[in-house]
């Protein structure tokens, strides 16, 4: 039996461009203004952006019109968290909103990304002890050194492409490279140390020879997702699977900004959780992105795989304990 709850939109992301230096080094971001915020069920009167840049100091030119605050989600913006996390798909439509909710809650971050250009146009200029970039590619074991993972507690990956043949696929980024190969090479790369993998996959994988789903699976999109479920489950890592349903509310691509920065669950904030690949809809970005992050933390949730949905209605918005809620109840559906 599912259960449901809400989620709360990110606030506005930076732009800011600079050219950075070719392959496999972490790349330094200076420091700029953090986010520091409490996250919280807010709503916003938004000021028009300068037509100079869009950057992280516009979240504090927002006029609070309401604000309610638990001590749950306070606690989750603390500046003093111990987690170093590692987003691979950081500059993905789940991705970007992943990274910029860590920024806002004060988590240290890294990226490893294909062009690090991206990540300062997204997300601005950091001291790299907060958010620190690696240019790189999964589908190559060669970029993912043992010096990337240097420090880091938690892995979310959001990694993937489409389904059926785009532009999104030149230079050999299919789902058999992407979700099977490029996913592959990260688990096999990553330290034991590690305390949780979150991974993001779709819903139907366990029925991809399945109508409607044989559809979706023309090129191997499921397919290729469940073998890297199957690998990640295999691991040995301790480990949480987000089965997403078709993603809503938010960037179709990670070449839209002003996509990104408009971003909303709009009255579809509830969330049904459930096990078993029985749920069959929609979900906002935005919810898998706090699922994911909710996920880090929440002991009941290690060695278990979720499918996911967004409805009509509130829900749980960053509340922790509502979330740990419909993790449990998805286990006794």
């Amino acid at each position: 039996m599912a259960t449901k709850f809400s989620l709360t939109p990110i606030t506005d992301l930076p732009i800011s461009i600079k050219t950075f230096p070719k392959h496999p080094q972490a790349i330094r971001l200076f420091p700029l203004l953090p986010l520091n915020s409490p996250s919280s069920h807010y709503f916003f009167k938004r000021k028009a952006p300068s037509s100079q840049s869009l950057s992280v100091s516009n979240a504090v030119t927002e006029q609070f019109v309401e604000s309610t605050q638990d001590s749950e989600t306070t606690s989750l913006s603390s500046p003093s968290s111990s987690k170093v996390v590692f987003v691979v798909g950081g500059t993905g439509g789940v991705g970007q909103l992943i990274v910029a909710s860590l920024l806002n809650r004060n988590i240290k971050s890294r990226l490893l990304i294909r062009n690090p250009e991206k990540a300062t146009a997204l997300f601005g200029e950091h001291d790299e002890d907060k958010l620190k970039v690696f240019k790189g590619d999964t589908r190559n074991p060669e970029d993912l050194d043992p010096s990337v993972f240097e420090g880091v507690t938690h892995v979310i990956c959001c990694m993937g492409t489409t389904a059926f043949p785009s532009k999104r696929w030149d230079g050999d980024n299919t789902p058999e490279r992407t979700d099977w190969e490029g996913l592959r090479n990260l688990v096999l790369a990553l330290p034991p140390s590690v305390k949780r993998i979150v991974l993001v996959s779709s819903v139907g994988v366990t029925k991809f020879n399945e109508l409607p789903w044989s559809i979706m699976n023309l090129f191997g999109v499921l397919k290729y997702k469940k073998m890297g479920e199957d690998f990640l489950r295999n691991s040995g890592l301790p480990f949480t699977i987000i089965r997403a349903g078709r993603l809503t509310d938010g960037p179709y691509t990670s070449y839209d900004l002003n996509t990104l920065l408009k971003a909303t669950s709009g009255e579809r904030r509830a969330v049904l959780v459930d096990q078993g690949d029985k749920l069959v809809g929609e979900v906002s970005r935005l919810v898998v992105a706090e699922a994911c992050i909710q996920a880090l933390d929440i002991d009941c949730t290690e060695g278990q795989i979720y499918e996911i949905n967004s409805v009509q209605g509130e829900g749980p918005g960053s509340d922790t304990q509502k979330w740990k809620e419909l993790f449990r109840a998805a286990h006794k559906s």
